[in-house]
C-alpha cells in the first residue's frame, strides 16, 4: 500500500508541475461520451493457474482540460471485464466482473493542429469492482470470496483526435490484487472511441 501511495503521489506531483508550466495559457474544457472494448487477463503467483485474455466492454463519460499541448483527462467508465484460466489439471475457469473505473491521465499532443491531434498519455486508475462470477472448482470459489472491491492501477497509451472524435489505445496494469488469497492482478488492453459534445 505504501508503494501504491508513493506512485499516486508522484503522478499528482507531475500533473501539478506540468499544469503550472503552461498556466499562462487559457484552458479549455470538453465533455463527451466514450465506449469500447477491453482485453483483460490476471497475473497470479499460483503455479497451478495460467491467465488468458478475455474480451469485455466499457462505456461512460469523459472530460478533458486542454492547456496548450498538454491536457488532463478524467473518465468515469462502466467496465465489464472477463478473463479465463487454464488449470494444471487440464480444466479451465472463467472469471467475469463489473467495475466502475475512474482513470485520470495527463497527456501531451505530439502533433497538434486545429482538426487533428496525435497524443501520448499516462496516469492512474481507481476501480471499484462488483458482481464477480467465477465458473470453476470449489477451491477457487472459496478463494474468490475474498474478492477485493477497491483496486488501483496505472495506465498509459496513444490517442488520436479528429475534430470532436477521439480514439485511445491504452494499457492498464493493476497494482493491487483482486483476490487476497490468489494475488490476482488485472492487466488489460483497451480500445476506446469517444465523441466530445463540446
Amino acid at each position: 500500500m505504501k508503494q501504491q501511495f508513493l506512485a499516486l503521489s508522484s503522478l499528482l506531483l507531475c500533473i501539478t508541475c506540468s499544469v503550472d508550466i503552461q498556466a499562462q495559457q487559457t484552458p479549455t474544457f470538453h465533455i463527451g461520451v466514450k465506449g469500447g472494448t477491453s482485453f483483460t487477463k490476471t497475473s497470479t503467483e499460483s503455479s497451478s493457474l495460467k491467465g488468458k485474455y478475455g474480451l469485455g466492454y466499457q462505456a461512460g463519460v469523459m472530460t478533458r482540460m486542454d492547456i496548450g499541448s498538454l491536457y488532463v483527462q478524467g473518465e468515469a467508465l462502466f467496465n465489464k471485464r472477463k478473463t479465463t484460466y487454464e488449470i494444471k489439471d487440464g480444466s479451465s475457469a472463467k472469471l467475469s466482473w463489473s467495475a466502475i473505473d475512474i482513470p485520470i491521465v495527463i497527456g501531451y499532443k505530439v502533433v497538434k493542429t486545429n482538426d487533428f491531434n496525435l497524443r501520448v498519455f499516462a496516469g492512474g486508475v481507481y476501480s471499484y469492482a462488483f458482481n464477480n462470477n467465477l465458473s470453476t472448482s470449489q477451491a477457487l470459489q472459496e478463494g474468490f470470496k475474498k474478492f477485493d472491491k477497491s483496486n488501483i492501477g496505472i495506465t498509459g497509451g496513444l490517442g488520436i483526435d479528429y475534430k470532436n472524435l477521439t480514439v485511445d489505445l491504452r494499457y492498464e496494469k493493476g497494482l493491487s490484487s483482486i483476490s487476497k488469497d490468489f494475488k490476482f492482478k488485472p492487466n488489460s488492453f483497451s480500445l476506446g472511441i469517444g465523441y466530445f459534445l463540446f
